[in-house]
């Protein structure tokens, strides 16, 4: 069969690559691609250091973060953004097959290369959307003795941190307790500077993708893998942007997750380990709801297992660390997650069908009708993708399956939710669905010229089809074409033993 023939690259068998990190040349398409990476960092680095522009609100004040008032044109912003973007796929598509050919480059330059790239971004204004101003001001909130569940930034009139604020003015939180004890922290360093306190979330937010980096890196000898754990996380450069650069808060409950599920596959450790297990899935549930859904592949494990014990400390860790999160946030903590979790982005293929105007084919599903909808499809997907995904510890790839099908099925998306997605993958061996959330990822970045209210960020008129058009009407049809891939990658040849 020709599927039987299909690259090493996709199906994620590899030709005995050399290990050890060596100093042998590289395989043609290897350092081309760690330059694509390299120019495509470079343009989003240059996106921080302009200074205020399309994708970058002012902060106010002086000092770090620092970077330069070159009040850059709108076609340099969107020219510099769509480079970086698509240097970074074409970069990650080139190491992928430079791996395939048995590219093996010394693993702990390429890490160190991301933390430092991490500490760059960090420490520079963040770009692509205006969201680190509302964590500041939730923060403030906190420190001010509001509840930020209930309380808006147009509540703070007169406060510093009220006038930074440019979305979401009347929108009380949405974000888990720990993300808002993150941001608490934030403003007390801060004080009543809104600068001070974006530094600080973006340090928090740095180390966090650093140290999940690190996990990922660590958890294993082997340089195949540390190799795959570098290229789709510490320095991707997609996730150094959205992540680091963008300073969006889902990296604390990423490496909340990935902590997770390295703990529990690290070897023998019976209650202690379960529990420690639950209370770090506990924690990414605490910072965002549905990244608790990596707690799938453990508790399957245990429960297939029969190791019922182990299970009820899975859940008493995760159910302890959940409560007392909840109990501190107050009782409002959940309003506007339940509200939240019929929204449907613009970019997303359910737009086609719902959504604003009634979808771009105007068919106007209802809400309740789009989440029944949204619901049967991750069951699908989560069946297929346990019988495609590369084999490997269960555990991991039941994890993994949760996490695609949940990515590839929910109604709201944008770019900086696919981190999770990267970070389970990067547990799993090589295979034909990093291409699908490469593709999936270049595509919502692409979605997102910029991730701001155009009106408020200063798009020109001629260029609001990037929204209109681009945005609402072309991608819900790009990633409705990727769903499709991913669907055609689980039917083309699945494995003979389902891992569900």
């Amino acid at each position: 069969m020709p599927s039987e023939q299909a690259s090493p690259a996709l199906d994620g068998r590899l030709p005995s690559p050399r290990t050890g990190g060596g100093t042998d040349p590289a395989p043609p398409g290897g350092l081309p691609g760690l330059a694509c990476l390299g120019l495509s960092l470079a343009a989003f680095l240059s996106l921080s250091l302009l200074g205020p522009s399309l994708v970058q609100p002012a902060l106010g004040g002086s000092g770090a973060p620092w970077a330069f008032h070159a009040d850059p044109a709108p076609g340099l912003v969107l020219g510099l953004l769509v480079s970086g973007i698509l240097l970074a796929g074409l970069g990650l598509a080139l190491c992928f097959r430079a791996v395939a050919r048995g590219w093996s480059p010394r693993t702990g330059r390429l890490l160190v290369a991301g933390a430092v790239l991490a500490a760059a971004f960090s420490l520079t204004p963040p770009v692509g959307s205006t969201d680190h101003l509302n964590y500041a001001a939730y923060g403030h909130m906190v420190v001010s003795g509001l509840d930020p569940y209930v309380t808006t930034a147009s509540d703070l009139a007169g406060s510093p941190y009220s006038e930074v604020v440019q979305e979401w003015r009347e929108t009380p939180s949405i974000y888990g307790p720990l993300v808002t004890g993150a941001q608490a922290l934030a403003a007390l360093l801060g004080g009543d500077s809104p600068r001070l306190t974006v530094l600080v979330l973006s340090l928090i937010n740095g180390l966090a993708f650093v140290l999940a980096g690190l996990i990922l890196y660590l958890r294993t000898r082997d340089e195949k893998a540390r190799l795959r754990a570098v290229l789709l996380w510490s320095l991707n450069p997609l996730l150094l942007h959205h992540l680091v650069s963008g300073s969006h808060n889902d990296v604390l409950g990423i490496a909340a997750a990935v902590a997770a599920l390295a703990l529990f596959t690290a070897g023998a450790g019976g209650m202690w380990r379960a529990f420690g297990t639950g209370a770090a899935v506990g924690m990414a549930v605490a910072t965002k709801f549905p990244a608790g859904v990596i707690g799938g592949g453990p508790a399957w494990r245990l429960l297939t297992g029969r190791r019922f014990g182990e299970l009820a400390a899975l859940f008493g860790g995760a159910g302890l660390v959940v409560a007392v999160a909840y109990r501190l946030a107050g009782p409002h903590a959940l309003d506007r997650v339940r509200e939240a979790a019929d929204s449907i982005s613009l970019a997303n293929p359910w737009h086609l069908v719902a959504g604003r105007d009634g979808g771009v084919l105007g068919l106007d599903l209802p809400r309740g009708l789009v989440s029944a909808g949204s619901l049967a499809l991750m069951v699908l997907l989560l069946w297929l993708l346990g019988r495609a995904l590369p084999e490997a510890d269960p555990v991991l790839t039941v994890s993994a399956a949760l996490v695609l099908a949940w990515l590839f099925a929910a109604s709201y998306a944008l770019p900086w939710y696919d981190g999770l997605g990267w970070a389970l993958l990067a547990f799993l061996p090589w295979s034909r669905f990093d291409w699908c959330i490469l593709a999936r990822s270049v595509a919502l970045s692409l979605a997102y010229l910029p991730a701001r209210d155009p009106r408020l960020a200063g798009l020109p008129d001629g260029l609001h089809w990037l929204v209109t058009g681009l945005r609402a009407t072309v991608m819900p049809f790009v990633l409705a074409s990727v769903l499709a891939l991913v669907v055609w990658c689980c039917l083309r040849r699945p494995r003979p033993a389902p891992a569900l």
